[in-house]
Protein backbone atom coordinates (compact mmCIF):
# COMPACT_ATOMS: atom_id res chain seq x y z
CA UNK A 1 0.00 0.00 0.00
CA UNK A 2 1.19 3.52 -0.69
CA UNK A 3 0.56 6.32 1.76
CA UNK A 4 1.56 9.93 2.19
CA UNK A 5 3.11 11.34 5.36
CA UNK A 6 3.99 14.95 6.15
CA UNK A 7 7.43 15.11 7.77
CA UNK A 8 9.58 18.10 8.62
CA UNK A 9 12.53 18.39 6.19
CA UNK A 10 15.11 18.25 8.99
CA UNK A 11 13.53 15.10 10.45
CA UNK A 12 13.42 13.44 7.03
CA UNK A 13 17.07 14.34 6.36
CA UNK A 14 18.07 12.85 9.72
CA UNK A 15 15.98 9.72 9.07
CA UNK A 16 17.53 9.28 5.62
CA UNK A 17 21.04 9.65 7.04
CA UNK A 18 20.37 6.95 9.64
CA UNK A 19 18.89 4.30 7.35
CA UNK A 20 21.57 4.91 4.75
CA UNK A 21 24.34 4.66 7.38
CA UNK A 22 22.82 1.36 8.55
CA UNK A 23 22.89 0.00 5.00
CA UNK A 24 19.14 -0.45 4.67
CA UNK A 25 18.25 -0.72 1.00
CA UNK A 26 15.45 1.87 0.85
CA UNK A 27 13.50 4.49 2.74
CA UNK A 28 10.40 2.30 2.42
CA UNK A 29 12.16 -0.57 4.20
CA UNK A 30 13.35 1.79 6.94
CA UNK A 31 9.84 3.18 7.42
CA UNK A 32 8.42 -0.37 7.66
CA UNK A 33 11.02 -1.23 10.32
CA UNK A 34 10.27 1.97 12.25
CA UNK A 35 6.55 1.17 12.18
CA UNK A 36 7.21 -2.38 13.37
CA UNK A 37 9.33 -1.09 16.27
CA UNK A 38 6.59 1.39 17.20
CA UNK A 39 3.97 -1.38 17.23
CA UNK A 40 6.26 -3.64 19.29
CA UNK A 41 6.79 -0.89 21.90
CA UNK A 42 3.04 -0.26 22.09
CA UNK A 43 2.29 -3.98 22.37
CA UNK A 44 4.85 -4.38 25.15
CA UNK A 45 3.38 -1.41 27.02
CA UNK A 46 -0.16 -2.75 26.65
CA UNK A 47 0.71 -6.34 27.62
CA UNK A 48 1.92 -5.61 31.15
CA UNK A 49 -0.63 -6.19 33.90
CA UNK A 50 -0.70 -5.84 37.65
CA UNK A 51 1.52 -3.50 39.63
CA UNK A 52 4.60 -2.15 37.87
CA UNK A 53 7.68 -0.04 38.37
CA UNK A 54 8.36 2.23 35.41
CA UNK A 55 10.70 5.00 34.36
CA UNK A 56 8.99 7.38 31.94
CA UNK A 57 11.24 9.89 30.19
CA UNK A 58 10.08 12.78 28.05
CA UNK A 59 11.24 16.10 26.65
CA UNK A 60 9.11 19.18 26.10
CA UNK A 61 8.95 22.86 25.27
CA UNK A 62 8.78 24.46 28.72
CA UNK A 63 6.73 27.53 27.78
CA UNK A 64 4.22 25.62 25.69
CA UNK A 65 3.10 22.99 28.19
CA UNK A 66 4.42 23.60 31.69
CA UNK A 67 1.13 24.50 33.40
CA UNK A 68 -0.87 21.69 31.77
CA UNK A 69 2.00 19.29 32.39
CA UNK A 70 1.99 20.08 36.10
CA UNK A 71 -1.75 19.42 36.16
CA UNK A 72 -1.24 15.98 34.59
CA UNK A 73 1.51 15.14 37.05
CA UNK A 74 -0.74 16.11 39.95
CA UNK A 75 -3.55 14.01 38.47
CA UNK A 76 -1.21 10.99 38.50
CA UNK A 77 0.49 11.55 41.85
CA UNK A 78 -0.95 8.21 42.99
CA UNK A 79 1.59 6.42 40.72
CA UNK A 80 4.40 9.00 40.52
CA UNK A 81 7.04 8.31 43.19
CA UNK A 82 9.59 10.92 42.11
CA UNK A 83 10.69 13.12 39.21
CA UNK A 84 14.00 14.47 37.97
CA UNK A 85 14.17 17.53 35.74
CA UNK A 86 16.83 19.27 33.68
CA UNK A 87 16.84 22.27 31.33
CA UNK A 88 18.32 22.77 27.88
CA UNK A 89 17.34 26.25 26.78
CA UNK A 90 13.59 26.33 26.14
CA UNK A 91 13.48 22.52 26.21
CA UNK A 92 13.31 20.43 29.33
CA UNK A 93 13.81 16.75 30.02
CA UNK A 94 11.94 14.96 32.75
CA UNK A 95 12.31 11.50 34.27
CA UNK A 96 9.25 10.25 36.11
CA UNK A 97 9.60 7.25 38.41
CA UNK A 98 6.32 5.39 38.74
CA UNK A 99 4.97 2.56 40.85
CA UNK A 100 1.44 1.23 40.73
CA UNK A 101 -1.18 -0.39 38.50
CA UNK A 102 0.03 -0.88 34.92
CA UNK A 103 -3.22 0.54 33.57
CA UNK A 104 -2.69 3.78 35.49
CA UNK A 105 0.95 4.12 34.37
CA UNK A 106 -0.09 3.52 30.74
CA UNK A 107 -2.73 6.21 31.12
CA UNK A 108 -0.04 8.64 32.29
CA UNK A 109 2.16 7.76 29.29
CA UNK A 110 -0.71 8.38 26.88
CA UNK A 111 -1.64 11.64 28.62
CA UNK A 112 1.94 12.89 28.22
CA UNK A 113 2.03 11.88 24.55
CA UNK A 114 -1.13 13.91 23.95
CA UNK A 115 0.67 17.27 24.32
CA UNK A 116 1.87 18.97 21.13
CA UNK A 117 4.71 20.55 23.11
CA UNK A 118 6.02 17.15 24.25
CA UNK A 119 8.45 15.84 21.66
CA UNK A 120 8.67 12.21 22.71
CA UNK A 121 7.77 9.97 25.64
CA UNK A 122 9.69 6.80 26.28
CA UNK A 123 9.06 4.06 28.80
CA UNK A 124 12.63 2.97 29.37
CA UNK A 125 11.76 0.29 31.89
CA UNK A 126 8.47 -1.34 32.70
CA UNK A 127 8.41 -4.39 34.92
CA UNK A 128 5.80 -6.25 36.89
CA UNK A 129 6.37 -5.97 40.64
Amino acid sequence: MRTTVNIDDDDLDAFDAVWQAEGIESRSRAVREAIQEYVERHTALESVEGDVIALVGFDYDHHEVIEDLHTVQHDYQDVIDATAHTHQGEWCMEAVFCRGPAERVRSLVYALRDFDGVRRVTVTSLAAV
